[in-house]
């Protein structure tokens, strides 16, 4: 557990882990999240690499290669709520990566069950993620792996529920009616075969779940709970999520 004074100052050290991660360990690619935790991180990611020898910066466009967790299905990749369109307008534009470095399920696949395996199949033929990048759902999702979910699942696609419908809306002119009732989303398998992983929690939203995940059991019902598994964990969180 990494406590920090503020988000600010989060989101300045998890863009500084990413960033050493694709300067020293290119061999594997990241892992990716969205969301409004992660604005601020990749923010911070595109002023720190900035900072870096041109010639630096150019290599690293080079070396680039991430898998984000998710999408929604039947979202058009260009329109608002895409984590497409996410990821273009916070990663891809800024830091002048190719697009196709910066890999994302297929929302619109005719059939999402079989975009699933192939996304898995993808990750897997690059070597799996060497740095995995979370935010923590208000429900103990991670990824979009909603409770009850077993430590062993695969890439896939999934319902989301209410509370997370809900969370999201603001991505979709605030309208939980209008958030997808599906998304692809990679699994607990994927993400606990991670090399490493950073959990970042911030605000005071955050403050129940957060508290829930660091006192109790792995669990079905709290899907980060399974985290406790893995053998390198780093949590980021500000003093408003740890209450």
């Amino acid at each position: 557990m990494i406590e920090l004074p503020d988000a600010a100052s989060v989101s300045e050290q998890v863009a500084a882990r990413l960033l050493t991660e694709r300067r020293f360990r290119p061999e594997q690619p990241l892992g990716l999240a969205t969301g409004r935790t992660m604005e601020p991180v990749y923010a911070s990611l595109v002023r720190q690499l900035a900072l870096l020898p041109e010639a630096e910066q150019e290599r690293l466009r080079e070396r680039w290669l991430s898998f984000n967790l998710d999408e929604y299905v039947g979202v058009p990749p260009g329109t608002a709520g895409s984590f497409r369109r996410v990821m273009q307008e916070q990663l891809v534009r800024p830091l002048g990566l190719d697009p196709e470095r910066v890999r994302l399920p297929d929302g619109l696949a005719a059939d999402p069950d079989a975009e699933a395996r192939r996304y898995g199949e993808e990750l897997a033929a690059a070597g799996g993620i060497g740095l995995q990048l979370l935010g923590l759902g208000l429900n103990g999702h991670v990824g979009f792996n909603e409770p009850p979910c077993e430590a062993d699942v695969a890439c896939r696609c999934v319902p989301l529920c209410a509370t997370t419908r809900q969370a999201n809306a603001s991505g979709f002119s605030g309208d939980p009616g209008a958030v997808p009732r599906r998304a692809i989303t990679l699994g607990l398998r994927e993400i606990l075969a991670a090399r490493s992983i950073l959990l970042v929690v911030t605000g005071t939203s955050k403050a129940g779940i957060l508290r829930r995940l660091l006192s109790t059991s792995p669990s079905p019902q709290l899907p980060a709970s399974w985290l406790r598994h893995h053998p390198d964990v780093t949590v980021f969180a500000d003093p408003e999520a740890l209450g």
